[in-house]
C-alpha cells in the first residue's frame, strides 16, 4: 500500500529540515555586491548625518532673533554643502545650502521662500520654530547601531544604506552551484527544426532564468536521453562540485521516466509526490555531496515547484532566516467551483478595481498564464471560491525575490 502524498506545507518542513546552510564566505567591493546574501551583521562605526545639517536651501538663524515674523538681519557668511561655517552671532543670519552643517549658535533654518533679500541683508517672514528643517547627527544612524542584519538579501537600498557608513566592503555568502539538466528525447532547442511529436525545451530557459535571479551559478548539462544509463552518468557528473541539482521531467510513473531510479541507484531518495496542483511528481533526495531536486517536465508545474519548494531551499542554503514569500488576502473576482483534493496554487493577475482575475485556462502545460499573471492563489483541498471570498494571494514578485 503506498504511503499517503506529503501536503505543500509537510514538504516545506521536510525540505527546510534537510538543508545543509553554505559556510563558505567571499568578501565583495560593496558596489559589486548586489543580489547577495550578508554574511555576517553590519555595524556602523560614525553617526548618520555625521552633524546637524539643514533639509533645505535658506537661511540659519537663531529662533529668538526672529519673533516679529518680519525680521531684517544681516547676512554674516554663506555656507555651501561641505562646509562648516563660523558661530553665528546674534541678530545675523546664515545663508546656507541643503546639505550643509549648521553653524554653532545658530538654532533653526528659514526656508528661501519665506524670505526677501536686499543686497546683504534678509528679511525673514516667519517665525521659526527651535529645530525647524535641522536634520539632527545622528537622526537616521546612530555609531552603533546595527544597520544590516546576517542573512538580508542586498539590494540596491542596502548597498546604498552600507555605503552611506563608509563600508567598501561586505561580507557574503558564496552563490550555490546548481547544476541542471533536463531529459526526454522529445525535446528540441529553438532554432532547431522541430521533427515530428517534438517540443521545444521551454523548462531550460524558465529555470536558468529563475536560478540566475536567485543568485546562483548555473551549469546546464542539457538534454540527456530518455534511457537510465545516461541519466544516471549525468547525475555522477553533476554531483561534483554542485551544492544542488535540479531536473525536470522523467520524475512520474511511465516506463520512460528515469530519474527515480537513476537517483536511487547513484544516491538517495528522500521524498517523492506531493499532494499539490500543478506539480504532483516532485522528488527530493542527495546524490553524492549534492542535493537533488528533480521537477515536473510540465512548464507550469515546473514553474510553480520551483517557486514553491526549490526558492526558499535555496535561499536556507544561503543562510537567508526568513524564506516565507509574502501573502495578501485580496477579493476573488471570479468563481472556482470544482475544487481538488490537493493544494491547488492557480494563475490570477489584479484587476483595476483591487480584486483577482482568473486565467482562463489552468492546465499546467498553458506556460503564457505565467506571462499574463502577476501572481498564484493558493487553493487549500476540497476549497471552493466564489466572486467576492478573500482568497490568499501570492505576487510573483514575493515568490522571485
Amino acid at each position: 500500500m503506498s504511503k499517503p502524498m506529503l501536503s505543500v506545507a509537510e514538504a516545506l518542513d521536510f525540505l527546510m529540515s534537510a538543508v545543509r546552510p553554505i559556510k563558505d564566505i567571499e568578501t565583495l567591493t560593496t558596489i559589486a555586491a548586489n543580489g547577495r546574501i550578508l554574511a555576517e551583521s553590519q555595524i556602523s562605526l560614525l553617526h548618520v548625518p555625521p552633524l546637524d545639517n539643514t533639509q533645505m536651501d535658506g537661511y540659519a538663524v537663531r529662533a529668538e532673533d526672529c519673533l516679529s515674523g518680519e525680521t531684517r538681519m544681516r547676512v554674516s557668511q554663506r555656507i555651501p554643502a561641505g562646509y562648516i561655517g563660523q558661530e553665528l552671532k546674534a541678530g545675523t543670519a546664515a545663508r546656507i545650502f541643503t546639505g550643509a552643517m549648521i553653524p554653532d549658535g545658530a538654532d533653526a533654518v528659514v526656508m528661501q521662500e519665506q524670505c526677501t533679500i536686499d543686497g546683504e541683508f534678509v528679511t525673514i517672514k516667519h517665525i521659526p520654530k527651535t529645530g525647524e528643517w535641522i536634520r539632527r547627527q545622528g537622526e537616521d544612524i546612530t555609531a552603533g547601531a546595527n544597520i544590516l542584519h546576517k542573512g538580508a538579501r542586498l539590494r540596491g537600498q542596502e548597498l546604498g544604506l552600507a555605503a552611506s557608513v563608509g563600508l567598501a566592503q561586505l561580507p557574503v555568502m558564496r552563490q550555490p552551484r546548481v547544476a541542471v539538466f533536463f531529459t526526454g528525447d522529445e525535446l528540441a532547442m529553438p532554432g532547431e527544426a522541430l521533427k515530428p511529436g517534438a517540443i521545444y525545451n521551454s523548462n531550460r530557459f524558465t529555470l536558468t532564468g529563475l536560478l540566475q535571479a536567485q543568485g546562483c551559478l548555473v551549469t546546464d548539462y542539457g538534454i540527456v536521453p530518455d534511457n537510465l544509463e545516461a541519466t544516471r552518468d549525468t547525475l555522477r557528473r553533476a554531483s561534483q562540485d554542485h551544492d544542488l541539482i535540479i531536473t525536470s521531467g522523467g520524475v512520474s510513473v511511465g516506463e520512460e521516466d528515469h530519474i527515480k531510479p537513476a537517483v536511487e541507484a547513484e544516491g538517495r531518495l528522500s521524498m517523492w509526490q506531493i499532494a499539490v496542483k500543478p506539480g504532483k511528481p516532485l522528488a527530493f533526495g542527495e546524490v553524492g555531496q549534492a542535493f537533488f531536486i528533480g521537477l515536473p517536465g510540465n512548464p507550469v508545474a515546473s514553474f510553480v515547484t520551483f517557486l514553491l519548494f526549490v526558492r526558499p531551499f535555496l535561499l536556507k542554503m544561503q543562510g537567508v532566516c526568513n524564506v516565507q514569500p509574502q501573502t495578501y488576502s485580496l477579493r476573488a473576482d471570479f468563481d472556482w467551483l470544482k475544487p481538488d483534493r490537493r493544494n491547488e496554487f492557480l494563475r490570477v493577475r489584479m484587476n483595476s478595481e483591487g480584486g483577482l482575475e482568473l486565467f482562463h485556462n489552468q492546465s499546467s502545460g498553458v506556460l503564457t498564464s505565467t506571462v499574463w499573471g502577476d501572481g498564484l492563489i493558493d487553493v487549500a483541498p476540497g476549497q471552493i471560491i466564489r466572486a467576492g471570498d478573500a482568497v490568499r494571494f501570492l505576487p510573483f514578485s514575493g515568490l522571485m525575490a
